[in-house]
Protein backbone atom coordinates (compact mmCIF):
# COMPACT_ATOMS: atom_id res chain seq x y z
CA UNK A 1 0.00 0.00 0.00
CA UNK A 2 1.12 3.84 -1.16
CA UNK A 3 0.43 6.44 1.02
CA UNK A 4 0.41 10.08 0.48
CA UNK A 5 -0.72 13.35 2.29
CA UNK A 6 -1.77 15.69 -0.70
CA UNK A 7 -3.92 19.22 -0.97
CA UNK A 8 -6.80 18.73 -3.38
CA UNK A 9 -9.66 21.29 -3.90
CA UNK A 10 -11.49 20.59 -0.40
CA UNK A 11 -8.29 20.57 1.70
CA UNK A 12 -5.72 18.30 3.14
CA UNK A 13 -6.02 14.93 3.02
CA UNK A 14 -3.88 11.11 3.51
CA UNK A 15 -4.56 9.03 0.64
CA UNK A 16 -3.73 5.49 -0.75
CA UNK A 17 -2.50 5.48 -4.50
CA UNK A 18 -3.76 2.82 -6.51
CA UNK A 19 -2.43 1.95 -9.88
CA UNK A 20 0.40 -0.20 -11.22
CA UNK A 21 3.47 0.70 -9.54
CA UNK A 22 5.35 1.40 -12.64
CA UNK A 23 2.92 3.91 -14.08
CA UNK A 24 3.32 7.52 -14.56
CA UNK A 25 1.28 9.98 -12.36
CA UNK A 26 -1.02 10.43 -15.19
CA UNK A 27 -1.97 6.58 -14.81
CA UNK A 28 -2.93 6.62 -11.17
CA UNK A 29 -5.61 7.96 -8.83
CA UNK A 30 -5.69 8.96 -4.61
CA UNK A 31 -8.28 7.49 -2.70
CA UNK A 32 -9.07 9.84 1.03
CA UNK A 33 -8.94 8.24 3.69
CA UNK A 34 -10.78 9.29 7.01
CA UNK A 35 -7.92 10.98 9.15
CA UNK A 36 -4.31 9.35 9.49
CA UNK A 37 -3.41 6.45 8.67
CA UNK A 38 -2.06 4.43 11.68
CA UNK A 39 -4.85 2.51 12.50
CA UNK A 40 -7.61 1.25 10.30
CA UNK A 41 -7.90 2.24 6.98
CA UNK A 42 -11.08 3.86 6.60
CA UNK A 43 -12.02 5.32 2.78
CA UNK A 44 -14.32 8.60 2.47
CA UNK A 45 -14.99 7.99 -1.10
CA UNK A 46 -13.77 10.99 -2.55
CA UNK A 47 -11.12 9.98 -5.12
CA UNK A 48 -8.74 12.24 -7.48
CA UNK A 49 -6.61 11.29 -10.14
CA UNK A 50 -2.42 12.28 -8.65
CA UNK A 51 -1.91 14.53 -11.31
CA UNK A 52 -4.80 16.76 -10.24
CA UNK A 53 -3.65 16.86 -6.97
CA UNK A 54 -0.43 18.47 -5.18
CA UNK A 55 1.75 15.61 -3.03
CA UNK A 56 2.72 17.28 0.00
CA UNK A 57 5.61 15.27 2.70
CA UNK A 58 4.05 11.90 3.51
CA UNK A 59 3.96 12.72 7.03
CA UNK A 60 5.08 15.42 9.18
CA UNK A 61 7.16 13.87 12.41
CA UNK A 62 7.42 15.00 15.72
CA UNK A 63 11.38 14.09 15.44
CA UNK A 64 13.99 13.49 12.36
CA UNK A 65 16.51 10.55 13.74
CA UNK A 66 19.43 10.82 11.39
CA UNK A 67 21.97 8.10 10.95
CA UNK A 68 25.41 9.30 10.03
CA UNK A 69 28.24 7.23 8.59
CA UNK A 70 25.88 4.04 7.77
CA UNK A 71 27.64 3.45 4.68
CA UNK A 72 31.35 2.40 4.67
CA UNK A 73 32.11 4.03 1.32
CA UNK A 74 30.75 7.11 2.08
CA UNK A 75 32.21 7.66 4.93
CA UNK A 76 35.67 6.48 3.22
CA UNK A 77 34.94 9.50 1.13
CA UNK A 78 34.63 12.46 3.25
CA UNK A 79 37.57 10.69 5.54
CA UNK A 80 35.82 9.38 8.46
CA UNK A 81 35.73 5.78 10.05
CA UNK A 82 32.93 3.78 10.32
CA UNK A 83 31.14 4.37 13.34
CA UNK A 84 31.54 1.13 16.23
CA UNK A 85 27.49 2.12 17.00
CA UNK A 86 25.11 4.12 15.12
CA UNK A 87 26.01 7.85 14.95
CA UNK A 88 22.74 9.50 15.64
CA UNK A 89 21.59 13.03 15.40
CA UNK A 90 18.66 15.54 14.21
CA UNK A 91 16.52 17.41 12.12
CA UNK A 92 14.40 20.08 12.38
CA UNK A 93 10.42 19.21 11.67
CA UNK A 94 10.81 22.68 10.32
CA UNK A 95 13.32 21.19 7.61
CA UNK A 96 11.02 19.00 6.59
CA UNK A 97 9.48 19.51 2.66
CA UNK A 98 7.37 17.48 -0.16
CA UNK A 99 7.71 16.21 -3.85
CA UNK A 100 8.60 19.13 -5.80
CA UNK A 101 9.20 21.66 -3.01
CA UNK A 102 12.38 23.82 -3.71
CA UNK A 103 15.81 23.03 -1.67
CA UNK A 104 16.60 26.58 -0.58
CA UNK A 105 20.93 27.20 -0.34
CA UNK A 106 21.20 29.74 2.10
CA UNK A 107 23.56 32.15 2.28
CA UNK A 108 25.71 31.00 5.04
CA UNK A 109 26.53 28.17 2.61
CA UNK A 110 28.70 27.94 -0.37
CA UNK A 111 28.75 23.73 0.16
CA UNK A 112 25.25 22.74 -0.35
CA UNK A 113 25.02 18.60 -0.69
CA UNK A 114 22.46 15.89 -1.61
CA UNK A 115 22.58 12.97 0.53
CA UNK A 116 20.15 9.84 -0.94
CA UNK A 117 18.70 7.84 1.59
CA UNK A 118 16.23 5.39 2.56
CA UNK A 119 13.47 6.56 5.22
CA UNK A 120 12.00 4.54 7.74
CA UNK A 121 8.39 5.76 8.92
CA UNK A 122 7.54 4.38 12.71
CA UNK A 123 3.91 3.62 13.29
CA UNK A 124 3.69 2.07 16.76
CA UNK A 125 2.62 3.80 19.79
CA UNK A 126 5.37 4.35 22.34
CA UNK A 127 8.52 2.45 20.76
CA UNK A 128 10.58 2.32 23.52
CA UNK A 129 13.32 -0.30 24.11
CA UNK A 130 12.56 -1.98 21.22
CA UNK A 131 14.10 -5.37 20.85
CA UNK A 132 15.96 -5.81 17.48
CA UNK A 133 13.77 -9.28 16.99
CA UNK A 134 10.84 -7.00 17.16
CA UNK A 135 12.02 -3.98 15.69
CA UNK A 136 10.69 -4.38 12.49
CA UNK A 137 6.80 -4.71 14.06
CA UNK A 138 7.25 -0.96 14.80
CA UNK A 139 8.10 -0.05 11.19
CA UNK A 140 4.77 1.50 9.06
CA UNK A 141 6.33 1.78 5.86
CA UNK A 142 9.30 3.13 3.40
CA UNK A 143 9.70 6.49 1.66
CA UNK A 144 12.69 8.34 0.05
CA UNK A 145 14.65 10.90 1.75
CA UNK A 146 17.31 13.48 0.96
CA UNK A 147 19.39 14.71 3.88
CA UNK A 148 20.61 17.82 2.44
CA UNK A 149 23.74 19.17 4.16
CA UNK A 150 25.59 22.60 4.26
CA UNK A 151 29.19 20.80 4.28
CA UNK A 152 31.37 23.65 4.54
CA UNK A 153 29.50 24.53 7.78
CA UNK A 154 29.74 20.59 8.55
CA UNK A 155 32.78 20.66 8.93
CA UNK A 156 32.95 24.07 10.78
CA UNK A 157 30.71 23.52 13.67
CA UNK A 158 32.22 20.27 14.10
CA UNK A 159 28.55 18.40 14.99
CA UNK A 160 25.67 18.38 12.59
CA UNK A 161 22.92 20.57 13.93
CA UNK A 162 23.18 23.92 11.97
CA UNK A 163 24.97 22.15 8.62
CA UNK A 164 21.77 19.45 8.57
CA UNK A 165 19.08 21.33 9.89
CA UNK A 166 18.12 24.64 7.39
CA UNK A 167 14.66 25.31 6.31
CA UNK A 168 13.72 22.94 3.21
CA UNK A 169 17.03 20.41 4.20
CA UNK A 170 14.76 17.37 4.75
CA UNK A 171 12.41 16.06 1.15
CA UNK A 172 10.57 13.46 2.26
CA UNK A 173 8.15 11.24 -0.53
CA UNK A 174 7.00 10.69 -2.86
CA UNK A 175 4.21 8.44 -0.51
CA UNK A 176 4.95 5.60 2.34
CA UNK A 177 5.33 2.61 0.80
CA UNK A 178 4.36 -0.13 3.32
CA UNK A 179 4.78 -3.87 3.40
CA UNK A 180 8.36 -3.55 1.13
CA UNK A 181 11.44 -5.84 2.00
CA UNK A 182 14.04 -3.19 2.36
CA UNK A 183 17.27 -5.62 2.83
CA UNK A 184 18.56 -4.66 -0.91
CA UNK A 185 17.32 -2.05 -2.59
CA UNK A 186 18.87 0.51 -5.15
CA UNK A 187 19.58 4.04 -3.48
CA UNK A 188 20.38 6.49 -6.50
CA UNK A 189 20.78 10.18 -6.74
CA UNK A 190 20.31 12.21 -9.52
CA UNK A 191 20.89 15.59 -10.57
CA UNK A 192 20.40 17.82 -13.47
CA UNK A 193 19.49 21.18 -15.17
CA UNK A 194 16.42 19.55 -16.32
CA UNK A 195 13.85 16.41 -16.43
CA UNK A 196 16.21 15.18 -19.62
CA UNK A 197 19.65 15.60 -18.70
CA UNK A 198 19.97 14.16 -15.46
CA UNK A 199 23.23 12.81 -14.37
CA UNK A 200 23.92 9.70 -11.57
CA UNK A 201 25.44 11.06 -8.63
CA UNK A 202 25.01 8.35 -5.97
CA UNK A 203 24.49 4.68 -6.68
CA UNK A 204 24.32 2.14 -3.33
CA UNK A 205 22.03 -0.48 -2.22
CA UNK A 206 20.49 -0.89 1.20
CA UNK A 207 22.37 -4.46 1.55
CA UNK A 208 25.88 -2.14 2.31
CA UNK A 209 24.02 -0.62 5.45
CA UNK A 210 26.75 -0.97 8.19
CA UNK A 211 23.63 -1.23 10.68
CA UNK A 212 20.45 -2.64 8.96
CA UNK A 213 17.15 -0.86 9.84
CA UNK A 214 16.12 -2.90 12.48
CA UNK A 215 19.47 -3.15 14.53
CA UNK A 216 19.03 1.52 14.05
CA UNK A 217 15.51 1.00 14.80
CA UNK A 218 16.25 -0.80 18.43
CA UNK A 219 19.04 1.37 18.96
CA UNK A 220 17.11 4.74 18.72
CA UNK A 221 14.38 3.20 20.49
CA UNK A 222 17.10 3.07 23.58
CA UNK A 223 17.77 6.29 23.53
CA UNK A 224 14.31 8.06 22.43
CA UNK A 225 10.71 7.02 22.43
CA UNK A 226 9.79 6.81 18.42
CA UNK A 227 6.16 8.21 17.83
CA UNK A 228 4.11 7.12 15.30
CA UNK A 229 4.89 9.26 12.31
CA UNK A 230 8.46 9.70 13.43
CA UNK A 231 10.96 9.13 10.72
CA UNK A 232 14.45 7.85 10.71
CA UNK A 233 17.42 8.57 7.55
CA UNK A 234 19.31 5.57 7.42
CA UNK A 235 22.56 6.57 5.66
CA UNK A 236 23.81 7.97 2.16
CA UNK A 237 26.12 5.68 0.02
CA UNK A 238 29.22 7.66 -1.52
CA UNK A 239 28.71 10.06 -4.44
CA UNK A 240 27.44 13.10 -2.24
CA UNK A 241 27.98 16.56 -4.49
CA UNK A 242 27.08 20.01 -4.42
CA UNK A 243 23.69 21.69 -5.52
CA UNK A 244 23.32 24.67 -7.20
CA UNK A 245 20.61 26.94 -8.04
CA UNK A 246 18.87 25.84 -11.19
CA UNK A 247 19.50 22.20 -9.96
CA UNK A 248 17.09 19.26 -9.98
CA UNK A 249 17.76 16.69 -7.73
CA UNK A 250 16.09 13.54 -7.97
CA UNK A 251 16.30 10.86 -5.02
CA UNK A 252 14.87 7.20 -6.09
CA UNK A 253 14.96 4.03 -3.77
CA UNK A 254 14.12 0.64 -5.46
CA UNK A 255 10.03 -0.12 -4.86
CA UNK A 256 9.45 3.62 -3.68
CA UNK A 257 9.63 5.83 -6.31
CA UNK A 258 10.90 9.49 -7.23
CA UNK A 259 11.34 12.31 -4.87
CA UNK A 260 12.24 15.20 -7.24
CA UNK A 261 13.49 18.66 -5.95
CA UNK A 262 14.35 21.93 -7.73
CA UNK A 263 17.05 23.93 -6.31
CA UNK A 264 17.02 27.65 -5.49
CA UNK A 265 19.14 30.38 -3.84
CA UNK A 266 16.99 31.53 -0.53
Amino acid sequence: MRIARFVHSGGMSFGVVEGEADAGAEALTVAAIDGHPFGEIKYTGQRWALADVRLLSPILPSKVVCVGRNYADHAAELGNAVPKEPLLFLKPTTSVIGPHDPIRIPPQSKQVEHEAELAVVIGATGARRVDRADAMKTVFGFTCANDVTARDIQKADVQFTRAKGFDSFCPLGPWITTGLDVTDLEVRCEVGRSADDMDVRQLGRTSQLVFDVATLVSYISHVMTLLPGDVILTGTPAGVGILAEGDIVSVKVEGLGSLTNPVLNL
